[in-house]
């Protein structure tokens, strides 16, 4: 049978839980809820290797020896024409019919630290941040667990699913804080916005490897760009924390409406010293920018030219649309020479 075929006829053509065998790395189970064998992989504490979980970014090629398996997004960008002629697939984006076996160099370091979970949230409450970036907070019977830094997949009563990254911190009351883009065309965005408090969805996590780095201690500079703000606001309450720990935060914004952020970290301890925050717009020539005397021009920009080669010294955070990601990875990697293991960004497109 083929992949598409087992597709056609259901998916999943064993009627037990199919088991996922890593060639030379062990085994684990694909579950009822888990939609891909990424997600089976990491909830078994493997570390199977991956960035965005949603088809985009390649991290998580792999190669099925034998079983089928079925494609929940032939199209994905994350592979490129020379990964298809070479058969290889996404494993965030592939599901076994059966039990697999598959080819994969694991790496220790995306082992869980915090165990994903499958759950229930309520919608707690609603504010909006700016004109199409509002706040959600849901809540769980269970403690929020994660790391700062990290995201979630949350899926919606009709099956749609798409990563967000937390604002708060893990807490024992169960709250999940998330700051969401309401994007034109969007349809988990738009059935987010459209949501009232009381209804529920679903929540799989925390993933993410971008997570703060608790047992640094050099200063930590967080960038944000739309909403990214979700991310590094979470890691900024962290460090903040800790007053004697210097943290410099930067929101790029293309208007003076599309910036935010201030209101989350001011009253942290050492705002205004220790912690600073630098917000910055791209569009000066926009009415909605009229009376901006603060930083101008592009996010990335502002922060070389503010820090230059101090940025060598510095846990390096970031978050945002993939132009201005693309380019702090440029400034960071090429130009200043910043250890790459300073450097924390998910890639999601």
């Amino acid at each position: 049978m083929t992949a598409a075929s087992a597709a056609q006829q259901g998916g999943v053509v064993d009627d037990r839980a199919p088991i996922v065998t890593v060639e030379g790395g062990g085994t684990f189970v694909q579950g009822i809820g888990d939609a891909s064998i990424l997600q089976a992989a990491l909830r078994g504490g493997l570390g199977l290797p991956y960035e965005c979980s949603s088809g985009g970014c390649g991290s998580c090629r792999i190669q099925v020896l034998s079983g089928e398996t079925e494609s929940l997004w032939p199209d994905a960008p994350g592979l490129s024409p020379r990964d298809r002629r070479k058969g290889l697939q996404l494993a965030c984006q592939t599901r076994a019919c059966g039990d697999v076996t598959i080819k994969v160099g694991l790496d220790a370091a995306c082992a869980p630290k915090v165990m994903p979970r499958i759950t229930r949230l309520e919608l707690a409450g609603v504010r909006d941040l700016t004109r199409d970036i509002r706040e959600f907070r849901f809540r769980g019977e269970k403690a929020a667990e994660f790391i700062p830094g990290q995201y979630a997949i949350l899926r919606t009563a009709e099956g749609l699913r798409r990563c967000y990254s937390m604002s708060n911190l893990p807490n024992a009351e169960g709250y999940w804080d998330f700051q969401i883009k309401r994007v034109p065309g969007g349809k988990v965005s738009n059935a987010l916005f459209d949501m009232a408090p009381g209804a529920e969805i679903g929540i799989d996590g925390p993933y993410g490897l971008a997570h703060l780095v608790a047992d640094s201690a050099r200063p930590v500079v967080c960038v944000a760009g739309g909403s990214g703000l979700a991310p590094m606001v979470s890691i900024a309450r962290a460090v903040g924390a800790d007053p004697a720990r210097k943290l410099d935060f930067f929101y790029g914004g293309r208007t003076a409406a599309d910036v935010c952020g201030e209101a989350h970290l001011a009253g942290l301890p050492g705002f205004g010293d220790t912690l600073r925050y630098h917000p910055v717009i791209s569009s000066l020539d926009d009415p909605l920018s009229a009376g901006w005397t603060g930083l101008s021009g592009f996010v990335h920009e502002v922060v070389g030219r503010h820090f230059g080669e101090a940025l060598r010294e510095a846990e390096i955070y970031f978050a945002g649309p993939p132009p201005m990601a693309e380019a702090l990875q440029r400034l960071l990697m090429i130009d200043l020479k910043v250890p790459f293991n300073q450097i924390h960004y998910d890639r999601f497109f």
